[in-house]
């Protein structure tokens, strides 16, 4: 069987890409395609993982062998088939390509033709993938940013200076604590 499935993603501007593949490929094989296609090099922990009707996540496929889920089998890219996980149109997918900041493409089991194809080719590519790695924490950049943020309100002088007078700690009720005696453990 050749399966066509479709990638999206909300962050890149009108991204998709569609792959034609043979069900006996593998998702290494895919996700080679992928980064192929979007131009990222192979050098982070991507995953794929199979998702409910609902983008929830269910089983994971990862690039290494990891430690394992009990709810799960540990399945890893270059030993799983297509066909292992993907058996309806509809199915759904999420492509993690920057774990770091859990950003990922959508996919979806968009057909299943009869034949054989060699592999796992991109057919059809539309739109600029967005960058791989995100270099700014989003919720940094907002709350510094004052777009959403909180910075407004925002007193730098709230938590005091970084000088102080020790004299200004008041210690009554600490002299009998020692941490060189064990007796906080």
């Amino acid at each position: 069987m050749v399966y066509k499935i479709t990638f999206s993603c909300d962050e890149g501007e009108d991204f998709r890409r569609v792959f034609e593949a043979d069900s006996e490929a593998t998702f290494w094989e895919l996700h080679k395609a992928i980064l192929d296609s979007a131009h990222y090099p192979d050098d982070q922990m991507t995953s794929f993982f199979m998702c409910n009707d609902r983008w929830e996540k269910e089983q994971e496929v990862t690039l290494v062998e990891m430690g394992s889920n009990f709810e799960y089998d540990n399945m890893v890219m270059e030993s799983t088939r297509l066909s292992d996980l993907l058996e309806e149109r509809g199915q759904r997918m999420i492509y993690v390509f920057d774990p770091m900041y859990e950003r990922y493409f959508f996919g979806c089991l968009s057909d299943i033709l009869p034949g054989m194809c060699d592999g796992v080719q991109c057919v059809e590519a539309s739109g600029i993938a967005p960058q791989q790695l995100q270099t700014v924490d989003p919720i940094d950049t907002k709350a510094k940013s004052g777009k959403g943020g909180f910075d407004e309100d925002f007193d730098d002088d709230f938590y005091g200076d970084s000088q102080y007078d020790e004299g200004d700690l008041d210690l009554e009720g600490y002299q009998d604590l020692s941490f060189d005696d064990g007796s906080m453990f």
